[in-house]
């Protein structure tokens, strides 16, 4: 793969409305986080304590394909994700977070079909990344837990 792939945390506009209203019509419950850890999908990163969160429901190729014109058929589906309550720290992010586990990787078209998946260990998210953007018909990779199948994030072809 000759370009340099891009990692897509959940936008701050989208931030915004999911804590509006999230992809199953409710309206987030914010909460303290006593603990921290929660994987954060807005900054990619885990909570620290005290931080305000908001665990919602995020459809990702729903999202996507409202703004690709493209229809997700049956591969629309929404899951859980944590998203700062408030604006999210300006701190940068690793360029594969989260990759201390293992990590399932699907592959998927332009038109958001399926291409296929592929369970990586820890540590091994970016090189399984480059090897699915080589193939000539994937245009996104969606990382997701292996524990509860959540979406993390998506890693995209550079325009």
């Amino acid at each position: 793969m000759s370009e340099n792939p891009v990692v897509r945390a959940v936008r701050p506009d989208v931030r915004k409305e999911l804590l509006a209203a999230d992809d199953a019509g409710r309206a987030a419950e914010p909460f303290v986080d006593e603990e921290g850890g929660a994987p954060l999908r807005c900054c990619l990163r885990r909570s620290t304590p005290g931080e305000r969160i908001a665990l919602v429901s995020y459809a990702p190729l729903r999202r996507r394909a409202g703004a690709t014109g493209t229809d997700p058929g049956a591969y629309d589906e929404q899951g859980p994700v944590f998203l700062h309550a408030d604006e999210c720290p300006d701190d940068p992010y690793d360029p594969y977070p989260f990759g201390g586990a293992h990590r399932v990787l699907r592959r998927y078209s332009h038109d958001g079909r399926i291409l296929g998946g592929e369970l990586v260990g820890p540590g091994g998210i970016a090189a399984g990344v480059r090897d699915a953007l080589d193939g000539p018909d994937v245009a996104f990779v969606h990382v997701r837990a292996v524990e509860y199948g959540c979406f993390l994030y998506e890693v995209a072809r550079s325009r």
